[in-house]
C-alpha cells in the first residue's frame, strides 16, 4: 500500500475554476462560432441545450461520481469496478498523451503570434505568412522533414511552463495556476468581446450568426452537431473529469459542480461567437462581402481571418495582443488538466511520487511533441492526428466506456447513490435515461455517419498512405497500447490504496 495520502483541492471555487479551465480550450473559441452558423445560426441553441441537458451534464455527473466515488484516476478507478474495465481507462489516458504532444504546439503557434501582433508581421497576405514564412509548411505532407525553429522555442517555454505548475502539485500547482488563468481570461476575453461589438459591421456579423433558421432544427446533422460540440468542448470522455474529481473531498456536491461547470462553459462559447462574429462582420464590411465568405473555424479563423482583421482596424495590434494571450490562456489551463491525466495514472499504478512523476512521464509527454509536431510538416500531422483520436478515440472510447458502465457493469444506480448522497440537486430516473440510452444513441450515430464520410472520400483529400501512417494508425493504436498497458506486470503501488481512507483532519471537505 503506497504511504501516499491523496491529495485534494482546497476550495470548491479551486475545483470549479480547474474544470472549467480544462473545458474552456481552443476550440470553444474557433470551433462553436462556426458549428452555429452553419447548423440553423440562431435556432441551434435549441439542440445545443438539449445536447446540454441530455449528455454533457449527465457525463459530467458520471464522471465526478467515478472520480470523486474510487479516488483514483481511470485506469485505477475502472479497474475497482471490474478488472477487465481497466483497458478502457488506460485507452483514454493514452488519447490524453496524443492530444497533449500536438495541442501543446498549437499554444507555441499562439505564443509567437503575440509577438507578431505588435508590428503586425504578417503582412498584406496573413495565409501566406502562416503557411510559408512561419510553419514553413511544404506542399505535400512528408515526414521529419525539417525543424522550424520559431515553433521548437516557444514550444520547450510551453512544456516548462506546464512541467513546473504540475510539479507543484494539485493544490499548489493546478489550482493556483488557474485561480489566475481564468479571471484573467474572462477579463481579457470581455474586453475583446466589448471592443469587437464596436466596430463598424459587428451588427452584420451577430446577425449572420443568430439569425435563426427553425427548418434546420429537422435536420438530425443538425442534432449531431450539437452532441458533438459539446461532447467535445466539456472535457469528457478522456479522463480528464474522473482525475480532477479523484482530488475532491467526500461531501463534495457533484451534481452542483457539474450544473457550474457546464453553463460556464457554454456560457464562454456564446461569448466566443459574439466576438468572433462581430469581427468577422468588421472584416466582411471592410472587404465588401459577405459574412459568409470570410466564416471559417480551426487555425483559419485564429490565424489568418483574424491577423487580416487586426491589420485592418485601429488599434489593431492591441487587439492581437488580446486575442492571442486569451488563446495561450485557455490552451495552457486545458493542456495541464490533459497532462495531468497521464501523471495521475502512472502515480496511481506505481506509487511514483509526484516530481518524478511529473518530469519523467510529462517530461515523456513533452519529448514526443518536440520531436515530432515542430516539423515542416507537422502541421499535416496535426491535424491528421487530431481528426482521428478525435472521432475515433474520444468518441469511441466514451461510447465504450457509456455503455459497459451502464448495461454491461449496471452501474449508474450505484453512482447515481453515491451522488445524491452529498449533492443538493438529487438526480432522478431522466439521468439513467440519459446515459443508459440517449447518449448511447446519439454517440453511436455519430460513428456511423463519420465512417461513412471517412470512405467515400479521404479527409482533407490527403494520401491513404498518409492518413493510414498519421491518422488510423493513432486511434488504432492508442486503443492497442491501452490494452498492452492494462497486460503490463506493473510494480507494486498506488493500486493498493484504501478506499475507505478519509481526508487528512487538517484538510478542507470541498
Amino acid at each position: 500500500m503506497t504511504d501516499q495520502p491523496r491529495e485534494q483541492w482546497a476550495t470548491r471555487t479551486g475545483f470549479l475554476l480547474a474544470a472549467i479551465g480544462s473545458a474552456v480550450g481552443l476550440g470553444n473559441i474557433w470551433r462553436f462560432p462556426a458549428i452555429a452558423y452553419g447548423n440553423g445560426g440562431g435556432a441551434f441553441l435549441l439542440p445545443y441545450l438539449v445536447a446540454l441537458l441530455t449528455a454533457g451534464i449527465p457525463l459530467l455527473i458520471m464522471e465526478y461520481s467515478i472520480g470523486r466515488k474510487y479516488r483514483m484516476s481511470p485506469p485505477a478507478a475502472l479497474r475497482r469496478m471490474s478488472r477487465p474495465v481497466e483497458a478502457i481507462g488506460w485507452w483514454q489516458v493514452v488519447i490524453s498523451f496524443v492530444i497533449a504532444t500536438y495541442y501543446a504546439v498549437i499554444i507555441a503557434w499562439a505564443v509567437r503570434y503575440v509577438g507578431f501582433s505588435f508590428g503586425q508581421q504578417w503582412g498584406d497576405d496573413p495565409e501566406a505568412f502562416l503557411f510559408a514564412d512561419f510553419l514553413r509548411a511544404p506542399d505535400t505532407p512528408g515526414f521529419m522533414d525539417g525543424y522550424v525553429p520559431g515553433i521548437v522555442w516557444p514550444l520547450i517555454a510551453v512544456w516548462i511552463v506546464v512541467l513546473v505548475i504540475l510539479a507543484f502539485g494539485v493544490r499548489r500547482g493546478i489550482e493556483r495556476a488557474n485561480k489566475l488563468f481564468i479571471p484573467l481570461l474572462a477579463v481579457l476575453f470581455v474586453a475583446l468581446v466589448i471592443r469587437s461589438l464596436t466596430l463598424d459591421g459587428a451588427a452584420a456579423g451577430l446577425d449572420a450568426l443568430f439569425s435563426p433558421d427553425w427548418s434546420e432544427l429537422g435536420n438530425g446533422s443538425v442534432w449531431v452537431a450539437a452532441y458533438g460540440q459539446i461532447f467535445f468542448s466539456l472535457s469528457i470522455g478522456f479522463g480528464i473529469m474522473v482525475t480532477y474529481a479523484s482530488y475532491l473531498g467526500r461531501r463534495a456536491d457533484l451534481t452542483g459542480s457539474a450544473m457550474v461547470a457546464g453553463f460556464a462553459n457554454s456560457s464562454f462559447e456564446i461569448l466566443a461567437g459574439i466576438g468572433v462574429f462581430a469581427t468577422l462582420g468588421y472584416l466582411a464590411t471592410a472587404a465588401g462581402v459577405g459574412v459568409d465568405e470570410v466564416a471559417g473555424a480551426g487555425i483559419g479563423l485564429a490565424f489568418v481571418a483574424f491577423p487580416a482583421v487586426i491589420s485592418e482596424m485601429p488599434l489593431g495590434g492591441l487587439f492581437g495582443v488580446l486575442f492571442f494571450c486569451s488563446l495561450v490562456i485557455a490552451g495552457l489551463s486545458s493542456l495541464i488538466s490533459i497532462v495531468q491525466v497521464v501523471v495521475s495514472a502512472v502515480q496511481d499504478r506505481t506509487g511514483m511520487r509526484r516530481m518524478p512523476a511529473v518530469f519523467g512521464v510529462g517530461g515523456l509527454v513533452a519529448l514526443v511533441s518536440i520531436l515530432f509536431f515542430p516539423t515542416e510538416s507537422g502541421i499535416f500531422l496535426l491535424d491528421a492526428s487530431d481528426h482521428f483520436i478525435n472521432q475515433y478515440g474520444i468518441a469511441l472510447a466514451s461510447l465504450v466506456a457509456l455503455v459497459v458502465i451502464a448495461w454491461v457493469l449496471r452501474q449508474l444506480p450505484a453512482l447515481q447513490q453515491n451522488a445524491d448522497a452529498t449533492s443538493a440537486i438529487r438526480l432522478g430516473h431522466w439521468w439513467r435515461i440519459c446515459l443508459g440510452v440517449i447518449t448511447p444513441l446519439v454517440l453511436g450515430w455519430m460513428m456511423v455517419d463519420s465512417l461513412r464520410a471517412e470512405f467515400e472520400e479521404n479527409y482533407e483529400g490527403y494520401s491513404t498512405g498518409f492518413l493510414l501512417s498519421a491518422g488510423w494508425s493513432v486511434a488504432i493504436g492508442a486503443l492497442l497500447v491501452g490494452v498492452i498497458l492494462t497486460l503490463m506486470p506493473w510494480p507494486a503501488g498506488g493500486e493498493d490504496i484504501d478506499l475507505d481512507m478519509e481526508a487528512p483532519a487538517d484538510r478542507k471537505d470541498v
